[in-house]
């Protein structure tokens, strides 16, 4: 472990990472908050599927065909919608883990209701799911850009202590500042998870109707939101986990967090100095 690391005893490294380390130590901050991610997960994606499912069988499937152009734009659009609330909210709640899995013990912040906190983490919730609906409705194009600029937002509110239009500026600022970098490795995120969920749902289908005697019918609709309902409860928590690892790599890249936190744990000064948002 390099110099900065050695007065903290952290389950993540208190230095920029590489893309892979990134990746670990998401699925690492997973860890230390299983149960309760992958409750709040689990209770999203079903959330997710009951609101799709009526949107799923008015565009028939999961494909455009010629007739079905409209219903299924929409259907596509407020799926991009959902994802971007759940991943917002569970973002928040491992930023809430994020700080004592990175430094080894809890760390006192300047006092905050959590009524206000659950509001900004609406706010920010709400902008992302707005902003990656339209952008996906709007051919999806625009989505990539939206998705990764949006991802630190909710990690802000709870590490950052900040409202929730002050934590969508911060989050633009920060993905822009640090290269686009944080905003690359969000969405090669987000599409390797979504190729898993599409090889499970849509393989799932194909081999329900390669059965003989089976029709696709509704029932086989229901199988496949079950499905994607199962997934979305593991990847949308790891998504949000990663969300909170960006923010402080970020912050490590662009403000040198990592040098101002290895510093007060090295003197046993207090850690808040070094964790306020620079002016």
């Amino acid at each position: 472990m390099d110099q900065r690391g050695q007065a903290h005893a952290g389950a993540l490294p208190l230095r920029p990472l590489t893309v892979a380390e990134l990746l670990d130590a998401a699925l690492a901050l997973l860890r230390t908050r299983a149960r309760p991610l992958l409750a709040v997960g689990i209770g999203l994606a079903l959330a997710e599927q009951a609101l799709i499912y009526p949107l799923r069988t008015r565009a028939h499937g999961y494909f455009p065909n010629g007739e079905n152009t409209g219903p299924w734009w929409l259907m596509i659009a407020v799926g991009f919608a959902t994802e971007a609330v759940a991943i917002a909210v569970l973002g928040a709640q491992a930023a809430g883990a994020v700080l004592p899995a990175l430094l080894g013990r809890p760390v006192p912040r300047p006092r905050r209701s959590r009524a206000a906190i659950a509001g900004s983490v609406a706010g920010v919730a709400i902008a992302a799911g707005l902003t990656c609906g339209l952008a996906a409705y709007a051919f999806l194009l625009p989505w990539f850009v939206v998705y990764a600029s949006l991802g630190l937002a909710a990690p802000a509110v709870v590490v950052d202590r900040l409202g929730s239009g002050q934590a969508v500026v911060r989050s633009i600022r920060l993905v822009w500042r640090s290269g686009l970098r944080p905003g690359a490795i969000r969405v090669l995120g987000y599409l390797g998870w979504l190729l898993f969920r599409l090889a499970l749902s849509l393989g799932g289908i194909t081999a329900l109707n390669a059965i003989p005697r089976v029709e696709l019918g509704s029932w086989t609709v229901l199988a496949a939101a079950a499905c994607w309902a199962v997934v979305n409860a593991i990847a949308y928590p790891v998504l949000g986990c990663l969300d909170a690892v960006l923010h402080l790599e970020a912050r490590m890249r662009v403000e040198g967090l990592d040098i101002a936190l290895g510093r007060a744990l090295r003197r046993g000064e207090p850690l808040e100095p070094a964790l306020a948002v620079p002016r």
